[in-house]
């Protein structure tokens, strides 16, 4: 990295979809690095048109008969994406479809590693109609996995920085809990991340502050219900405000104080799971996120290497920009640009 200025929000979004790419469909392209560099090019530039399409307010849902029409001309937007992934999605298939095909006539090996990917096209050939997948589904689901796995994570990540250099004395007691748990001459390993207990407290307080999903996923009931008094009709899209209730002066003590410590009592029960209803970043229920492990690992292995190796600072005459902008995923107005400075007492920890 050097000392040269670099855009946190872009490291975080390539470095999460080089790993995601590879849990997908890493043993159908192999160590074609070149291949994976080219998807993970195309996919960051999709994945921006595609969040923002999305949240893009339509007529058409408003009023269904206009919908033909495509006034604004977001179908033709999104019939362009589901072309431009297609294009990468198909070749992949085609790929995992041929060694599928050929483990399937030979002798199984119990040690063969398989990705994703592989297991979808094994499940695409059951009988049990109930269980088999076609190739649209699978398509649905990599992408699915693609958009939900990166660009929320990535998001987090800038912001966690981003409060961290707002709250500098705070950055220093998560640097020094990352000292002595990891040590000055060693780099991060996945068996410290569970010991970083105030560095996961100062996410959880990020994510109460910007939940990266201050909507979350629209819910639509199947049965006309009752809810605080309310009648919910049968098939009405429902949306939660997670970004007010994490911010509700009746739920937390100095709700816009950015303040780790509040999650650092045991007995809160104020994790990920949904259980209290005061913090739901992840949403609750039997619909909260199925990815919630693999985020919570990846945000805290990211943001641990980036401030154990590195001091952090903002490039020359800058000032912090603490806006976000509306939309699915809670942006920033700004993008975090910002300048490392080695931390390390070793240069050869950082090949």
């Amino acid at each position: 990295m050097g000392n040269l200025p670099i855009n946190i929000g872009e490291f975080a979004s390539s470095t999460e979809l080089n790993v995601v790419m590879r849990m997908i469909w890493g043993s159908t392209l192999g160590s074609d690095e070149e291949k994976n560099e080219e998807i993970g090019g195309v996919f960051r530039e999709l994945m921006g048109k595609y969040v923002d399409t999305s949240a893009e307010p339509n007529i058409s849902d408003f009023f269904p008969w206009l919908a033909r029409f495509d006034l604004q001309g977001i179908e033709a937007k999104m019939e362009g994406m589901r072309k431009a992934v297609d294009n990468i999605f198909e070749p992949i298939i085609k790929e995992g479809v041929r060694i599928v095909s050929e483990k399937s006539g030979s002798v199984s090996n119990g040690d063969e590693k398989k990705d994703f990917l592989q297991i979808l096209l094994e499940l695409k050939e059951r009988d049990d109609a109930r269980r088999s997948l076609d190739f649209q589904a699978i398509k649905a689901m990599l992408l699915d996995i693609v958009i939900g796995g990166t660009d929320t994570t990535a998001t987090m990540v800038e912001w966690v920085m981003t409060t961290l250099l707002d709250n500098p004395e705070i950055m220093k007691k998560v640097q020094k809990e990352l000292e002595e748990i990891v040590g000055i001459i060693n780099i991060v390993e996945e068996f410290h991340l569970p010991k970083l207990s105030y560095l996961d407290a100062v996410v959880k307080e990020t994510f109460r502050l910007y939940p990266a999903l201050p909507l979350l996923v629209p819910r639509c009931p199947t049965n006309t219900t009752q809810v605080g008094g309310y009648t919910i009709p049968k098939g009405t899209r429902v949306l939660l405000n997670i970004y007010a209730i994490h911010r509700d002066p009746q739920l937390w003590d100095n709700p816009l104080e950015f303040r780790p410590e509040r999650f650092l009592d045991q007995t809160s029960g104020l994790d990920y799971t949904g259980n209290d209803h005061r913090f739901l970043p992840f949403g609750s229920g039997r619909r909260i996120c199925a990815g919630i492990p693999l985020a919570e690992k990846m945000l805290i292995y990211i943001l641990s290497s980036l401030l154990h190796s590195f001091d952090w600072h903002l490039p020359e005459g800058k000032n912090l920009d603490l806006s976000d902008k509306f939309g699915i995923v809670t942006k920033k107005n700004v993008p975090l640009i910002v300048v490392p400075a080695q931390r390390l007492s070793k240069y050869e920890l950082y090949q």
